[in-house]
């Protein structure tokens, strides 16, 4: 055994798992796999084709959205004993958008290591093959599934400088991207679609024509969505605004509004929520009443 599985001191391995073709995990993973206690896993029959592919027989423990509290408990009290535990989802890096979060927390609290075993991932595999600026990404998971909370979600986003990188389920595909084109303009975007798998596609355009092409020809399977940052104009031209935020309330009182309608326009003309404005214009006039340190 390696030096890492040897130690009496439990241990969590939080491993990542291929996100289609079962060829994608390394090495070292494999290795932690075979030499665990046990692992704990969102679907042990998932898992389970996993380790037949690879010839690894360890016992498995589901460990989902719906147990991972009571598991959690159950499962630090195994590593405080003494036990190794791999932690896996059904696919890609556990926590990122899926369970794990409690149990890790848990260890930590404890003082038992956590190990982090990285690998396959839907979102950089995505960015990486997107041709889209990717020297600096924001990551924001799933996008809410009511409409009115994917708007609000979105024209949050308007102003974010950073290409965008998110999950969406199929059925939902056409209306986010319609979504996107209303609250932050016509952008770039790329679809990625079945990463790593026989059908994997990438599809790129405008927001505009992705959701018209989605919504006649319904897609299928896990889903990736790329959206690029503003074009450079568009971008200059809100980030002059959102970073004159406290003088615009202020020329807006001027002409005669008073705060809460003055802030309230300054919101609707950044494209942002009103409550993020009020937070932005606390930390500007914080910033101004200190001296900007």
């Amino acid at each position: 055994m390696s030096k890492e599985t040897t130690t009496k001191q439990g241990r969590l391995y939080v491993v990542a798992t291929p996100i289609g073709n079962l060829e994608d995990i390394t090495l070292r993973a494999l290795r932690v796999l075979r030499e665990v206690d046990r692992i704990a896993c969102e679907d042990t029959r998932q898992t389970r084709k996993l380790l037949d592919r690879h010839g690894i027989d360890r016992p498995l423990v589901s460990y989902h959205e719906h147990n991972e509290r009571a598991r959690a408990a159950e499962l630090a009290e195994r590593l405080e004993a003494g036990e190794k535990v791999a932690l896996v989802s059904d696919a890609g890096m556990p926590l990122v958008s899926d369970p794990g979060q409690h149990l890790v927390r848990l260890c930590i609290e404890r003082g038992i290591p956590v190990v982090p075993i990285p690998g396959a991932s839907a979102l950089v595999a995505a960015l990486a093959a997107s041709g889209l600026e990717s020297e600096e990404f924001l990551f924001v998971g799933f996008l809410p599934a009511r409409a009115g909370e994917r708007a609000r979600k979105l024209r949050a986003l308007a102003a974010e400088p950073r290409t965008l990188v998110c999950y969406e389920a199929p059925h939902r595909l056409a209306a986010a991207l319609r979504d996107a084109r209303e609250c932050m303009g016509d952008r770039r975007v790329v679809v990625a679609r079945e990463l790593t798998k026989l059908h994997e596609t990438f599809h790129r355009g405008r927001l505009s024509e992705l959701a018209a092409y989605f919504e006649r020809v319904a897609p299928r399977g896990e889903i990736t969505l790329v959206i690029a940052p503003a074009e450079a104009r568009v971008a200059e031209e809100t980030s002059e605004v959102a970073g004159s935020l406290v003088e615009r309330v202020v020329e807006l009182e001027r002409q005669g509004l008073d705060r809460k309608a003055a802030l309230k326009q300054a919101a609707r003309e950044r494209r942002m929520p009103k409550r993020e404005a009020y937070r932005r214009l606390l930390i500007e006039e914080e910033g101004k009443t200190s001296g900007g340190v």
